[in-house]
């Protein structure tokens, strides 16, 4: 499972990015390592320099999307983005009065939550010479009208999209692949209700005619799908971690407040 060769652990300290992608390491391997967001960093009241060394605020497009939430947050303002023992909290709250009242983003949804997102300054691209493997542990909520996702999408355009785990208020995971916005690759695993931590990993690696990429989906340690890519090869994508509301979880959501969790975010990339 996973990259050829052996791959580099890191402990539950360490989350974010490493901003040096040029530290070799053993057969042919490069972690993208993992920053520490320790209680010490959450103390100094989460300050900008852990999270925005690595990571940015909102969607690289802004704060709305195809949901209820607006997402909301900066380097002074953390209601919906928390860090606490290491583990990162996404809290969406019911919101009245959002101005303007309607998400900016097709298909413009009435906004009902204020919510947290964030996503990798670094992009993924995967070519002949690099694969990658990205994995986390999760603890995603299934109520119906939650919107939780861990997910790869296009920097220029779309797709390629490819959603490592999404939760649609139910039961469930999603892994799911989008060659177009018609030609969508759908795997749906059984996901635990009780708020329990469990860890998906993705590999994607060319095929051999370096235009396609085979996409390895795991969950628990275990291969539930693999899906292809059409044309991935070479394409930049955004690594996005967000709790999105209603939209295609249903509606109308939780009248409180829902809360997505996220520990022990890996990137790996091998290659040169």
């Amino acid at each position: 499972m996973g990259s050829s060769g052996a791959k580099q652990t890191y402990s539950s300290m360490q989350w974010g990015y490493h901003q040096n992608l040029n530290i070799p390491l053993h057969s042919g391997i490069r972690m993208i390592r993992l920053h520490s967001f320790s209680t010490m960093a959450m103390a100094a009241v989460f300050l900008a320099t852990p999270l925005v060394q690595y990571w940015a605020y909102l969607y690289p497009w802004g704060s709305d999307h195809n949901g209820s939430a607006r997402m909301v947050g900066n380097s002074s303002y953390h209601e919906n983005i928390a860090i606490a023992s290491s583990t990162l909290s996404l809290i969406a709250t019911p919101t009245s009065g959002a101005v303007p009242p309607t998400s900016t983003a097709n298909p413009n949804p009435a906004i009902h939550y204020a919510s947290g997102t964030i996503y990798a300054k670094e992009q993924i691209t995967v070519t002949s010479e690099n694969s990658y493997t990205i994995s986390g542990e999760f603890s995603a909520p299934t109520t119906f009208g939650t919107w939780p996702a861990f997910w790869l999408t296009a920097v220029v355009g779309w797709p390629p999209e490819a959603d490592l785990g999404e939760w649609k208020g139910t039961a469930d995971t999603w892994f799911n692949t989008f060659n177009t916005s018609t030609v969508v690759v759908s795997g749906i695993v059984p996901w635990p209700t009780d708020l329990s931590f469990h860890t998906l990993e993705a590999v994607l690696t060319a095929e051999s005619n370096n235009v396609d990429v085979r996409i390895d989906f795991y969950m628990d340690n275990e291969l539930k799908t693999t899906q292809y890519g059409s044309g991935f090869v070479g394409a930049a994508l955004w690594l996005i971690i967000d709790l999105q509301m209603e939209g295609s979880s249903g509606s109308p959501g939780p009248t409180g407040t829902t809360t997505y969790m996220i520990r022990n975010v890996e990137v790996t990339r091998s290659g040169d």
